[in-house]
């Protein structure tokens, strides 16, 4: 009993130990000399021209942020098809209502205009 106890402790002394050693090991060993080559901005290798804080607009993201939602979804969705022959039926009407979920959202993106690219 006391082992299981001692496990736990040890482990919440040790769990702060590991991210202080990742933060802290680069402040003593990343070089601290700054000078004008390194604070320019850098992209692609092309020389940026003008100014380089360019303020998207907000669709970009939302789309970007739709695609990853559906793309992490069927990801989820890849052992459920996989498995799909060896699935109760109960799993098998979980996984519509999964997929009648995902048409839902997918419906209500397009009527609110998120997949608009321009």
């Amino acid at each position: 009993m006391l082992n299981d106890w001692l496990f736990i402790g040890v482990f919440l002394v040790l769990a702060p130990v590991f991210p202080g050693l990742a933060l802290l090991v680069p402040r003593l060993l990343a070089p601290r000399k700054s000078y004008a080559l390194k604070s320019q901005t850098y992209e692609c290798g092309i020389e940026t021209v003008g100014d380089s804080w360019v303020q998207f607009r907000v669709q970009y993201y939302i789309f970007a942020l739709v695609f990853l939602i559906f793309d992490v979804e069927t990801v989820f969705l890849y052992p459920w098809a996989v498995a799909f022959d060896q699935l109760p039926l109960f799993a098998v009407l979980e996984g519509i209502l999964f997929i009648l979920i995902l048409v839902a959202g997918l419906v209500y993106a397009w009527r609110k205009g998120v997949l608009e690219w321009i």
